[in-house]
């Protein structure tokens, strides 16, 4: 049986995740919906995980009960599992997009069409 030093592994995937991080901003359009997708997907990915580590965390009472933290904290943790839910859900619906662009062919790299967001008014 391995024994793990759980702050030690909760450090370790914040440094994985500031890896990620590193390498999703010079990936190209296709690495990068590759590497959401893989973080967004649902059973196995990054976000679920984390909210079912939160939701966890919520249902960890004994302190609570003991009276070593107030029960607001606990009270966080499962608002902060059931947002995260809530955005999982909602990135959901954009998943076939990624999944779209990750698949696609390497294009030349043209600059980014203006989408409504971000289409300015000229005076």
């Amino acid at each position: 049986m391995t024994v793990y030093d759980p702050e030690a592994l909760a450090r370790q995937i914040a440094q994985q995740i500031a890896a990620l991080n590193e390498y999703l901003i010079v990936a190209s359009p296709q690495q990068a919906a590759r590497i959401l997708g893989q973080v967004l997907e649902p059973e196995e990915g990054v976000l679920g995980s984390l909210t079912t580590l939160m939701a966890t965390g919520s249902r960890c009472e004994g302190p609570a009960l003991n009276g070593a933290l107030p029960p607001e904290v606990w009270l966080a943790l499962a608002r902060a599992a059931n947002e995260l839910h809530d955005i999982a859900l909602d990135l959901d619906e954009h998943a076939e997009d990624l999944h779209q662009l990750a698949q696609s062919p390497p294009t030349s790299v043209l600059p980014p069409a203006p989408s409504p967001l971000v289409v300015r008014r000229h005076r």
